[in-house]
């Protein structure tokens, strides 16, 4: 195969890829967000990149680059966790870890790191908590600090009242209960 039609340059490791978009937004996190986010960026150092390292060095002693998948996958998958090396490493950098337990004294109040159940109009319940964007997970229920719902309930206490505007139009929800874990 001719080398016009391979795209192998020197400078291909040097390619930068696009990062996910994150909000300009203080990057606050619980404490138990930054040991996940700490934890994956350890297991990408010491375990995934050296693994790719060595299949790649491997593939690249074969021969022919040009039609080698394990060196050209490789290649792929070393640049996407250099990537979120890149990216984990700038997210831990910026992160302002509040541990919500230990700053609260007002337990009966929402702020960041809260769990709070609160109550639809029509009387369905939900259970939220709020945490950092990093750690948003809408299967267990956690959601951004800057979301809508999050916004709602911020500052508010058990029992009150408070508008939630919603695609469908606005809601009052009322806040049940406010729980904060240990970390």
């Amino acid at each position: 195969m001719s080398k016009a039609f391979v795209r192998e340059t020197d400078n291909d490791d040097d390619e930068e890829l696009d990062a996910p978009e994150v909000p300009a937004v203080r990057n606050y996190i619980t404490p138990s967000g930054y040991r996940r986010l700490k934890a994956e960026l350890l297991h990408l150092l010491n375990t995934d990149r050296p693994e790719v390292v060595k299949t790649v060095s491997w593939a690249a002693s074969n021969g022919d680059r040009s039609e080698n998948g394990d060196y050209i996958y490789g290649k792929k998958r070393l640049r996407e966790i250099d990537r979120r090396i890149r990216f984990l490493t700038g997210r831990l950098d910026l992160a302002e870890v509040v541990d919500p337990a230990s700053r609260q004294e007002a337990t009966e109040q929402v702020f960041f790191g809260a769990t709070v159940l609160y109550a639809l109009a029509e009387g369905k319940q939900n259970r939220v908590t709020i945490v950092g964007v990093d750690e948003v997970d809408p299967a267990r229920g956690y959601v951004s600090w800057i979301s809508p719902v999050a916004a709602a309930l911020l500052k508010a206490h058990v029992g009150d009242q408070v508008s939630l505007k919603t695609p469908g139009g606005t809601e009052t929800i009322e806040i049940l209960d406010v729980t904060y874990a240990t970390s």
